[in-house]
């Protein structure tokens, strides 16, 4: 079977990673391109020598590169402030899109929610770290019971967290947290991350609150379990740190949210994940990229087998 080209944008931590996932585990996907603006970064460097066509003059680059007509999806790693040209420029050549920054102009997508929902759009964004760690918890909660308030918390390695990451901070809670009501149903979303100095690094950790009418307690585990399942079915370090803690706000103390305008009474679910990377480039503490391009992987392969079922029938 040919494998569908594909071209990464961005030869930092989760390029770089990605590229590497792709090479080893897609059976549908081959690198067509690596894009950066540094020639000496690592990445491009280690894509030269892994044979992937490179250039280090960015989307211009790319854009004169012979490699480019056969080049089908597109994925930027890169930032929000560089993708709205990005985008410009790609569907000016009608290449598919598949944003890992929180630029968000394309519909967030998240795989185990509504991963077959936006295939056919020219470009999809992958919201966060966060947001592809916890935003499966507040929709699992959410179908049994509909979500007042989602708050995240993303605890990440500050050495897992490169200069593109960094100069996103703002539009990463901003993202997320939007990502939180529309992807994941919640009324209000909240998102806060936290870049852990701690030495040795810490893997990745995620707590998710969720405030929601009364509901049955063994049905809100079983549906966070099911979605579990489902992530670690592309995430294969995704687990529960422990189990799920349930708490009753009764009127005699009730919660007051500012957000909210108001006092809260019903159930509060606290969900503790932690999130192991594949260390496929990075240590295994930085399960923050490894979810992501994880993500992005499977978006890509789903977007590639709809092509072919169009193009088959």
């Amino acid at each position: 079977m040919t494998k569908t080209q594909v071209a990464i944008i961005g030869s930092g931590n989760i390029g770089t990673d990605l590229m590497i996932k792709i090479m080893r585990l897609s059976k549908v996907l081959e690198m067509g391109a690596f894009v950066g603006v540094d020639p000496d970064s690592d990445g491009l460097k280690r894509a030269a020598r892994m044979g992937v066509p490179i250039t280090s003059d960015g989307i211009d680059g790319l854009v004169a590169m012979p490699e480019f007509a056969d080049i089908r999806i597109v994925f930027d790693a890169t930032s929000a402030g560089a993708h709205a040209k990005h985008d410009r420029i790609l569907r000016q050549h009608g290449k598919r899109i598949i944003d890992l920054t929180p630029a968000a102009i394309g519909p967030y997508t998240v795989p185990a929610i509504n991963g077959a929902a936006n295939l056919d759009e020219p470009n999809v964004n992958m919201v966060t770290c966060g947001g592809q760690a916890t935003i499966p918890m507040v929709a699992a909660v959410n179908r049994v019971s509909p979500v007042i308030y989602g708050e995240i918390v993303a605890s990440i390695a500050s050495k897992s967290a490169g200069p593109g990451t960094r100069a996103n901070i703002d539009e990463f809670t901003e993202t997320t947290s939007l990502a939180i009501e529309k992807v994941g149903g919640a009324k209000r979303g909240k998102a806060i991350i936290v870049l852990n100095p701690a030495e040795p690094p810490l893997i990745m950790r995620d707590t998710v609150y969720c405030l929601c009418g009364d509901a049955d307690e063994d049905a809100v585990t079983a549906s966070v379990e099911a979605m579990v399942e489902e992530v670690q079915s592309y995430v294969p370090g995704y687990r529960l740190k422990q189990k799920v803690q349930f708490e009753r706000i009764g009127h005699n103390s009730p919660l007051r949210i500012p957000e909210m305008g108001g006092d809260f009474m019903g159930l509060k679910v606290s969900i503790f994940l932690e999130v192991e990377g594949a260390a496929h480039y990075l240590p295994a503490y930085a399960g923050n990229l490894d979810i992501m391009t994880s993500a992005a992987l499977k978006t890509a392969e789903r977007m590639v087998e709809r092509l072919n079922a169009k193009v088959a029938a």
